[in-house]
């Protein structure tokens, strides 16, 4: 499923201090067409705000910061008075969270154009325009429009390609590998695979890099129409040589379409979540799923709710967040539409009701963050009505606090930051869910989610790129 989630109702606990103090929750909504016409010119370098001076640091390669997608920065700085440094407008809405090389900042956009951008300006260094957009009026469904480069991509320092991939009128899904220097491409393949139907088929998840293999996601467009099934696939990074292939062995739908896209396990494996399948009843056919796949796409293990059948007939399934590894990877978090959280054993995932603990009270939407600490290890889960601290200790669950922030959180530091659907980037306490900060940054998609790169938190807008100045101050 690509939709909005069931809202279950199941955040009872007390909003805290953001809801207070003016940070409002976002909304569900289907996309209307970009106040920014796919023809429109490339507009002029990025708009200063004011004399805030940033300082990149890191690189920021994937969604999350890592191929595990842990989204969290432990020595990050915390803000006692964050400022929008700059704002670039793009040519069209940024779904993808942005990427950060060598102070560079890449972002795509959903007009099918790649920018590079001055970290420290918002000035447009280059831009590429991979492909014309796909308008939605020629796809059976969808919410996106027009449709472009919606998954998030990734940087290869092996090859310094930024590989994306870009929805072309036709509709077929191609794959770019982009110099980052540059802005020239190097190389372009469709990644489409036989018996794919690429109009039913949204490619929404982040791109993850393994080696020399580019892993891209495909669910299915909101509605859910047509013929199409849960796919990954696996590209060489050099381009040339066979593709490899995933899909999830049910009838119809199963979409691997969380924004997060697969995360990497230690060797090689990766773990996913699947959606809601044709399938109501009989045999478990690996929807409404957490999956361990091989690097060469076999299936290897895989865990599903005891109720399986019954959410994929209410659509209700864990794909509509990404999985969340725990430090050390042996144990993960899955929150799907449903209302429930599991807690699973990486190694032996143990099929249709094999986890080691679960917890009432999440309908999971985007992709969470994970923290460990002295007092143990937190994840931070985007529910459908506010935002969920979850403590983890040994096998079992407990509620943290709750906030009415809505949005896909990134750790920096002491902060959980999250940019929300109306403009606001909050920063709450990530122990006590007080709020610390707010800003407004420009509107955002409900996948927003930011990249951090020294003192600046790069958020995806629906305009472009907005940079904040985090400044800095000793952890307590």
């Amino acid at each position: 499923m690509a939709g909005p989630p069931l809202r279950t109702g199941l955040l009872r606990a007390a909003a805290v201090a953001c809801v207070l103090v003016g940070c409002s929750s976002g909304t569900t909504t289907a996309d209307p067409s970009p106040s920014v016409s796919p023809t429109a010119t490339v507009p002029a370098a990025g708009n200063s705000a004011g004399p805030h001076q940033l300082d990149l640091g890191a690189d920021w390669t994937t969604y999350g910061g890592t191929a595990g997608r842990s989204s969290n920065v432990p020595a990050g700085p915390n803000p006692n008075r964050p400022n929008v440094a700059w704002q670039a407008a793009l040519d069209g809405r940024v779904y993808a969270s942005p990427l950060v090389v060598r102070g560079t900042v890449i972002a795509a956009t959903e007009n099918g154009s790649l920018y590079a951008l001055s970290g420290q300006t918002g000035r447009v260094l280059w831009r590429r325009h991979l492909s014309d957009p796909v308008n939605g009026s020629a796809l059976p469904c969808g919410n996106i429009d027009p449709l472009g480069i919606t998954g998030t991509p990734v940087y290869d320092r092996a090859t310094g390609l930024v590989f994306a991939v870009a929805t072309q009128p036709g509709v077929r899904h191609v794959l770019y590998g982009v110099d980052a220097r540059t802005g020239r491409i190097r190389l372009s393949r469709g990644v489409d695979v036989p018996g794919m139907q690429p109009a039913t088929h949204l490619q929404r998840g982040a791109l993850l890099l393994s080696g020399a293999t580019v892993y891209i996601s495909y669910g299915g467009n909101y509605g859910d129409c047509g013929q199409y099934q849960g796919r990954v696939v696996g590209v060489p990074t050099k381009g040339a040589g066979a593709l490899r292939s995933f899909t999830v062995p049910t009838r119809r739908e199963g979409g691997i379409w969380a924004a997060s896209g697969p995360a990497l396990l230690p060797g090689g494996d990766l773990l996913l979540t699947t959606g809601n399948g044709a399938s109501t009843g009989g045999a478990w056919d690996h929807s409404d799923s957490v999956l361990r796949l091989s690097p060469t796409l076999r299936l290897l293990d895989g865990f599903a709710p005891r109720q399986w059948a019954r959410e994929n007939s209410l659509d209700a399934d864990l794909g509509s967040m990404g999985p969340l590894l725990l430090p050390g990877a042996a144990r993960a978090l899955a929150a799907g539409k449903g209302g429930n959280v599991f807690l699973v054993d990486v190694g032996h995932l143990g099929a249709v009701g094999g986890q080691i603990a679960s917890l009432s009270g999440c309908s999971g939407y985007g992709s969470g963050a994970v923290a460990a600490s002295r007092a143990g290890v937190a994840a931070y889960l985007p529910c459908d009505g506010g935002l969920l601290q979850v403590r983890v200790q040994g096998n079992h669950l407990s509620r943290g606090w709750v906030s009415s922030v809505v949005g896909s959180p990134l750790v920096v530091g002491s902060t959980v930051w999250v940019v929300q659907q109306d403009g606001s980037l909050c920063g709450l306490d990530a122990s006590t869910g007080r709020q610390k900060a707010r800003l407004q940054v420009g509107g955002a998609t409900r996948f927003a989610k930011p990249a951090v790169s020294g003192n600046a938190l790069l958020l995806p807008t629906k305009r472009g790129i907005t940079a904040v100045q985090l400044t800095t101050r000793p952890a307590r």
